[in-house]
């Protein structure tokens, strides 16, 4: 045999010689829950380690997620249901929780990267992406909501805007919104196929925001669909997206080989809430082993193609690799 693959893998320094993908702190993105009240700190339960702080303890997180060498972050409000109505109009509240938060850290923190979240469904008494009219979902109205909340994010200091909502032509109505009023230098990561899945339960805990009736299958994409992917990958493209998202991640690994394939902008996937809460099942059970599960799995991400990941493990692979 003159092809024996395995001299490559007969010692440790040898297989990290030859290693085609490796997995660092500069591709993670960690998202955080901000919520009412002072002091207050209150654990997940479909997501074990994961936390909603008041600002004044998510302040003191993310100090020491920098000093463990994070540099992203993904913020999302979770709002009481008074502070929710038909319209989202708390979203764009420049006196309301989210956007003081996003100033506040950005005033803590100025040298991070902040990823804000446009969407009406934290904010909308419907629990929907967009406003309802007669039980349907409507599009270009909503539009118009999500470009004002897309400037007060702006303007109270995000780096990156992230339509997750799913409407057509969000990413370039935003952006000509974004430029005009000149935010020029805001990124926008579009959530751009972005599935009608399994695997967002615990995240709508986390945010209290699911639909009131029906569910999202009219604006999320197919999950058995791929080319429909491409389709949206271009009108992102095309509207002005500087990275375009897969959401979920673990079961959509060929969707962003797809994008990645495809396109020459950085694909983003999100490593979503199902999917941290399964490993970390698992792992409590003593059924895998939770650090290797959970780094085999974020490879997986880059080895498929993503340039960032959106994920919950973000912390623990900080401490994990910060360790001597």
């Amino acid at each position: 045999m003159l092809r024996r693959p395995r001299r490559n893998r007969k010692s440790p320094v040898i297989r990290e010689m030859v290693q085609e993908n490796a997995l660092s702190l500069s591709d993670l993105i960690f998202p955080m829950f901000v919520m009412e009240g002072e002091g207050v700190k209150t654990e997940i339960t479909s997501m074990p380690g994961i936390y909603r702080f008041s600002l004044d303890l998510l302040l003191e997180e993310i100090q020491e997620c920098v000093d463990l060498g994070l540099r992203a972050f993904a913020l999302f409000p979770n709002l009481p249901e008074e502070k929710k109505d038909k319209y989202a109009t708390e979203s764009h509240n420049p006196d309301g929780l989210y956007l003081r938060a996003v100033r506040e850290i950005k005033s803590r923190f100025p040298d991070i990267a902040l990823m804000t979240d446009v969407a009406m469904d934290p904010y909308s008494s419907d629990g929907h992406d967009g406003i309802v009219e007669n039980g349907e979902i409507v599009n270009d109205e909503t539009l118009v909501v999500l470009g004002k909340m897309a400037l007060a994010q702006a303007q109270a200091g995000a780096d990156i805007i992230g339509p997750s909502d799913m409407m057509d032509g969000r990413v370039g109505y935003i952006r000509e919104v974004l430029d005009r009023e000149g935010f020029t230098n805001v990124s926008i990561m579009a959530y751009t196929a972005k599935y009608a899945g399994a695997f967002y339960g615990p995240f709508r805990d986390a945010l209290d925001s699911a639909p009131r009736f029906g569910d999202k299958k009219t604006y999320q994409m197919n999950p058995a669909n791929s080319r429909e992917a491409l389709i949206e990958a271009e009108l992102d493209y095309a509207e002005g997206a500087d990275f375009l998202m897969v959401k979920p991640a673990l079961a959509y690994l060929d969707i962003i080989k797809l994008l990645n394939d495809h396109f020459d902008l950085p694909i983003a996937a999100y490593n979503v809430s199902g999917e941290y809460a399964m490993v970390k099942a698992a792992a409590r059970n003593g059924w895998l082993d939770g650090d290797r599960t959970m780094l085999e799995v974020l490879t997986a991400m880059k080895r498929a193609g993503a340039k960032v990941i959106l994920t919950y493990f973000a912390r623990e692979v900080a401490a994990l690799l910060k360790r001597p």
